[in-house]
């Protein structure tokens, strides 16, 4: 009786040998493929977390100096300058706006002039900007 082998589609000992070779050689550029793929998601993950916690801050700031505004509306112009201190992203985009406000005017009639700003207020001008910790 003899004995068949049916090779017919299988690969040869010398074929699976540069396979392996080829695939060694390809390694450390997979890997750093990879490395570069991982610091991509994690910098867009950091990016949208850091993003919503942002948002949560601002607004619940906002939502603390619209109470305060409330419960407080006869108060010193000192208090009411403190509290917009506390708001520093706030008097940053202020200080940035344009003088006019929007170009063409406020929608529904209301009146322009921009944002109010600390000038002749007796505030000094920050020397940076002012970043506050949020826990």
């Amino acid at each position: 009786m003899r004995e068949r082998k049916n090779e017919k589609g299988r690969l040869s000992a010398d074929e699976i040998e540069k396979m392996v070779q080829e695939a060694e050689e390809f390694k450390a550029e997979d890997e750093a493929n990879k490395a570069r793929i991982e610091a991509k998601n994690s910098l867009e993950n950091y990016t949208f977390t850091l993003a919503e916690a942002d948002k949560k801050a601002i607004e619940s700031k906002i939502d603390a100096a619209v109470s305060w505004l409330d419960d407080h509306p006869n108060a010193e112009k000192e208090e009411y300058e403190q509290k917009q201190k506390e708001l520093p992203i706030f008097s940053k985009m202020a200080g940035n706006a344009p003088a006019g406000g929007m170009p063409g005017g406020m929608p529904g009639g209301m009146p322009t002039g921009g944002m109010p700003t600390n000038e002749g207020s007796g505030a000094k001008e920050d020397d940076g900007p002012h970043i506050e910790e949020v826990d």
